[in-house]
């Protein structure tokens, strides 16, 4: 015996299994659920402006930064902006901000001044996959990695 209910509640739990197996298996672990598995959103926040209820954090003395060669001349003269995110994304370590670079074609990796920049008054936020975030970085606070 068929319910009505049978074809939209099989089609909720694939629905449902999608999603898990997309938030278990994103290389980056871009995507997480919320407490109670209901709701799943990006864990850095990207394009939307949505209030990720971040905590500041203290930084590492140095971040990374991983861009195409064909921006840095602009890097260094502006700095790093969030443009179309909310936050400029930055990476623990020098290996992911190569990864990140090479992504955009000839990769070029800036070392950021994160503890000075905090000494400053800016802040810093550690999302769930260990993206750092902060607001922005003035160009006095980068260095271009040449290693």
């Amino acid at each position: 015996m068929e319910f009505l209910g049978d074809k939209k509640l099989l089609n909720l739990f694939s629905v449902l299994k999608l999603l898990e197996h997309i938030v278990t298996t994103d290389e980056k672990g871009r995507y997480a659920f919320n407490d109670n598995g209901k709701r799943i959103r990006a864990c850095q926040g990207h394009s939307l402006d949505v209030d990720m209820q971040f905590s500041p954090v203290e930084p590492p003395e140095f971040l990374y930064h991983g861009t195409a060669s064909r921006f840095s001349e602009q890097i260094e003269r502006d700095g790093l902006k969030p443009r179309t995110r909310q936050y400029v994304h930055l990476s623990p370590d020098r290996e992911t901000a190569i990864n990140v670079g090479s992504r955009h074609g000839k990769p070029v990796v800036y070392v950021v001044l994160a503890r000075m920049m905090r000494q400053a008054g800016f802040l810093f936020y550690r999302s769930e996959n260990n993206v750092w975030l902060t607001d922005r970085i003035p160009p006095e606070y980068l260095r271009r990695d040449h290693e």
